[in-house]
């Protein structure tokens, strides 16, 4: 486990070295492992990578901004930062994971990334956890372009499908306003997850597809 070599590829050196070594253990090495790091670090993630979406996409709507944000947290994108960095090779495994070839399973690799980002933020704060972050995902913030191809109802669907789930159901809940200037508000629901979400436009489409965006961030935050 090359620690040093690691460190230089986050552009970032821990005074506290202990807080790197639990970043980069699983739970199934030692009780001290990574869990609340993680816990921490894709709250950290979320929220830099939020801030920059709010202040360089002003023009953008929030059902626009969730999605850009999903699609640049989702756990395929931890697992594709995870991999440049090479953080599998530094693991640290219980012997079992370690025959399995967890090294280099996607979920434990997103894990210890966000693990990572939670280690930077406690030994060296929020300004250190920021830079990590835009370092790790600058060539994907700066071609957002390539992640907004896709309507929000296609993307969840997609999202949907390839884990075997089923299709999300639309259900108008409110139709306001005059027969000119009304206002459409949608729900979104996931029955198999029991998830809802609702959202509101000029147009029962558009309320469908802010209410699809909102939806992808639910469904991001379990890790789907």
């Amino acid at each position: 486990m090359d620690l040093t070599a690691l460190q230089k590829k986050l552009r970032y050196g821990f005074e506290d070295q202990a807080l790197l070594v639990r970043a980069l253990t699983h739970r199934s090495a030692s009780p001290d492992h990574n869990e609340r790091l993680e816990f921490l670090g894709d709250a950290v993630l979320g929220y830099v990578v939020g801030e920059y979406l709010h202040r360089t996409r002003r023009d953008d709507r929030e059902d626009s901004l969730t999605l850009l944000r999903a699609s640049l947290i989702r756990r395929e994108t931890l697992v594709e930062v995870a991999r440049e960095v090479d953080v599998g090779a530094c693991l640290l495994l219980g012997v079992g994971e370690r025959r399995s070839g967890a090294r280099h399973r996607a979920s434990i690799l997103a894990d210890a990334l966000e693990a990572l980002i939670g280690a930077v933020h406690e030994d060296g704060g929020i300004e250190a956890a920021r830079a990590l972050i835009m370092h790790l995902f600058r060539d994907r913030l700066e071609n957002l372009a390539e992640r907004v191809r896709k309507d929000p109802k296609s993307d969840l669907q997609e999202r949907l499908q390839a884990r075997g789930l089923k299709l999300p159901e639309y259900r108008t809940l409110e139709i306001a306003g005059r027969q000119h200037d009304q206002v459409f508000n949608v729900a979104c629901e996931l029955g198999e997850l029991e998830v809802s979400v609702s959202a509101t436009g000029q147009n029962r489409k558009e309320a469908e597809m802010r209410a699809a965006a909102l939806m992808i961030g639910e469904v991001e935050r379990r890790g789907l």
